[in-house]
């Protein structure tokens, strides 16, 4: 399709874990006006289990997903035949809920007549900053959520370049495991937020896994180990908030050393250097302080997206949506052949040997 400059309004969806999300925005030469944002968790469903459950989540996805775009229209005040294009996350993600919003935006698109675009979850994430703030490209990113941690050169819409990532467990990841282990309840990253507030963020001694390592690559399960060691004897609230402390501080530490080195390495030519940190870690705003500091010392300016927009929602898909639809990427039947993907990298060469399912026939894994 060719480049589309007039205003475009889209419809985007977002089901890849336990939040069922729908927005709707309007979007005209980078210029983004969110006309509803619709954010549904269930936190209820799966806090007896101190972690997401994927067949609870799929049921849930099934259960809300309908709703939630009908909320999200509502509020928008605009009817079906006023959008210009549906969006919706084909992963990497529990392949249930994937397939529940997939398969919605599928018949959303079907039904008004209008293109259906597949969204990378990833690429949602990497663009939200740009829901609220000017940020061009190219940029440096770092993507931290509970299943990613990883550096990329963001060079243009669909151009991905990773430096960087985990060997291991992700930070939210990390952040999961330690609250499940003191017993802090689900979600487990706020709740290590809250009690590091209170503690000591040197009473222990905690390890930096690879931060004397050369390169971008981050390791995290050794220091859960040592946190799960302590935490086993710890026996006083005081105790448990220093330990969070701690454990939270050597997270700050490895990611502010790491994105010095990507920072350092990380030349576009131009004075306005950025650096973007997103996905749901980047609320944690210990973390935020640190990155900012590392930032400020290479000469570069970080970008966040708002809190609510750094946990899973649909106002980022829908705007990769908008920007694919207006940069001419989507045509013709291929989005209502899109497949889903549990696994799908954002760097190209990684992404083509990851297995699709579900899709039509143009390529399609079973």
């Amino acid at each position: 399709m060719p480049r589309m400059t007039r205003a475009l309004t889209i419809l985007g969806i977002e089901t890849s874990c336990d939040e069922t999300a729908a927005a709707v925005l309007r979007y005209e030469e980078g210029r983004v006006t969110l006309l509803a944002d619709i954010i549904r968790t269930q936190l209820e469903e799966h806090a007896p289990y101190r972690g997401v459950v994927p067949e609870i989540a799929a049921r849930a996805h099934a259960e809300l997903a309908d709703l939630t775009v009908a909320a999200a229209m509502q509020a928008a005040g605009i009817s079906y035949d006023a959008l210009d294009g549906v969006a919706a996350t084909a992963g990497p993600g529990l392949i249930g809920g994937v397939l529940v919003g997939l398969m919605t935006g599928k018949a959303v698109a079907q039904a008004a007549g209008v293109p259906f675009i597949p969204v990378n979850h990833l690429e949602g994430h990497a663009l939200s900053p740009r829901l609220s703030a000017d940020c061009p490209f190219p940029y440096l990113l770092l993507l931290v959520s509970g299943g990613h941690c990883q550096f990329l050169e963001v060079r243009g819409l669909g151009d991905y370049r990773r430096l960087g990532s985990t060997i291991d467990d992700a930070v939210g990841e990390a952040f999961d495991k330690v609250a499940k282990l003191m017993g802090l309840g689900f979600p487990g990253g706020p709740a290590v937020e809250r009690l590091a507030a209170a503690g000591n963020p040197k009473a222990y001694d905690f390890p930096r896994p690879l931060l004397n390592r050369p390169g971008l690559e981050m390791s995290f399960a050794g220091l859960k180990s040592a946190v799960a060691r302590v935490a086993a004897s710890a026996q006083t609230e005081g105790q448990k908030a220093d330990i969070c402390a701690s454990f939270q501080a050597a997270i700050c530490d490895v990611l502010a050393e790491k994105s010095r080195r990507a920072l350092a390495a990380f030349d576009t030519g131009a004075d306005d250097k950025r650096f973007v940190v997103a996905g749901g870690v980047a609320a944690n705003k210990a973390i935020r302080a640190a990155l900012e500091r590392a930032a400020e010392e290479n000469g570069a300016r970080l970008i966040a997206p708002p809190l609510r927009h750094c946990t899973d929602n649909a106002a980022m898909i829908a705007l990769a949506g908008a920007e694919r639809l207006a940069a001419g990427l989507v045509g013709g039947a291929d989005g209502l052949d899109a497949g889903s993907r549990p696994r799908w990298p954002l760097d190209e060469a990684s992404a083509l040997s990851t297995p699709i399912y579900g899709g039509g026939h143009k390529g399609a894994k079973a």
